[in-house]
């Protein structure tokens, strides 16, 4: 049946209306800011995108999407969170602990939605892991310390000594470090602190811990991740193996890590930003945690650093890195 003008006419605005209806709203802005650029958290930023990319916001569809990085600066993190509170976006994602906080500071009012912040309450960003009736919710890549343990048992069964190197500005890390000085002694263990400021200190700090320390662990401390491959050249060099709580670490050159996948945290918290864009308040959406764990091993850096793994616990790792 051929149809007339008008019909085709009514037809194609019902068409059209329809897909109007299905598309996301146009002309919105998301405003992403990270303390410092390294694999960890690029996977976070990029796992935001995806998800963003996967509900229809598309710089196509008239998405404004911008980045910065504080370079491990957090007097430039707060001048890029006063910019973008400035810019007035629809939400604020601000991802890892300086920069969450610097964010919630500058803003009581735009959408925040903080990531890869290991203790969100110790950093004052929200007052409880539930809605908070707030402008901030979340994803936090806590991890539960007694596994930690566990992993540092399995590489290094006669480890005595712990050592640690950490930024004792980092809130996330001096929250892991005050657990760790309660929980290493029920394991039979003691924690060796060594601190590290700047990123251009993670190398000398872990050479202070030479000679004392049985085996160093790191959080995902972003000083210390920044500038991984200065750990691993001291514990090459010395024989002193490295377990780290950020498996791509173990890609840069420690011996293992279980850890959260951080693209996997970051389309957790784009599917969150998205919840926002389609009018849910940050104040009704509670914090989340990821409960998906996986273990990576490296098997030539153990080498390199004096242990032999288990072929068991090689073929229990998620991934192993050759």
């Amino acid at each position: 049946m051929r149809l007339s003008s008008s019909a085709r006419l009514i037809l194609g605005a019902a068409a059209l209306m329809g897909a109007m209806a299905q598309a996301p709203a146009i002309a919105q802005s998301v405003a992403v800011t990270s303390i410092v650029e390294h694999p960890a958290l690029d996977a976070v930023k990029d796992g935001v995108r995806q998800a963003l990319t996967d509900a229809g916001y598309t710089d196509a569809k008239g998405l404004k999407w911008q980045f910065q990085t504080a370079q491990g600066n957090t007097a430039i993190a707060a001048q890029i969170a006063r910019k973008y509170v400035g810019d007035n976006p629809d939400v604020i994602v601000a991802i890892a602990t300086p920069s969450a906080q610097a964010v919630v500071a500058a803003t009581k009012t735009i959408p925040v939605v903080y990531s890869a912040v290991t203790d969100p309450i110790a950093a004052q960003l929200v007052s409880t892991m539930d809605a908070t009736g707030t402008n901030v919710t979340g994803v936090s890549d806590a991890l539960v310390l007694e596994k930690q343990i566990e992993l540092i048992k399995k590489v290094v069964p006669e480890a005595k000594r712990v050592g640690m190197v950490y930024n004792p500005g980092e809130a996330n890390s001096v929250v892991v470090v005050k657990r760790l000085r309660e929980l290493l002694p029920q394991a039979g263990m003691t924690l060796v602190e060594a601190t590290a400021a700047r990123t251009v200190d993670v190398g000398a700090a872990a050479r202070s811990l030479v000679g004392k320390v049985d085996v160093i662990y790191t959080n995902t401390d972003n000083n210390v991740v920044s500038a991984y491959e200065a750990l691993v050249k001291v514990g090459n060099d010395t024989k002193l193996p490295l377990i780290a709580s950020d498996t791509d670490s173990v890609k840069r050159g420690a011996i293992a890590a279980l850890g959260v996948n951080y693209r996997d945290l970051g389309v957790q918290t784009g599917k969150m930003v998205v919840r926002i864009l389609k009018d849910e308040k940050p104040g009704d959406i509670p914090s989340e945690t990821s409960s998906k764990l996986e273990l990576y091993v490296n098997p030539a850096a153990a080498k390199a650093q004096g242990v032999t793994l288990t072929e068991s616990f090689i073929k229990s790792a998620t991934e192993v890195v050759q």
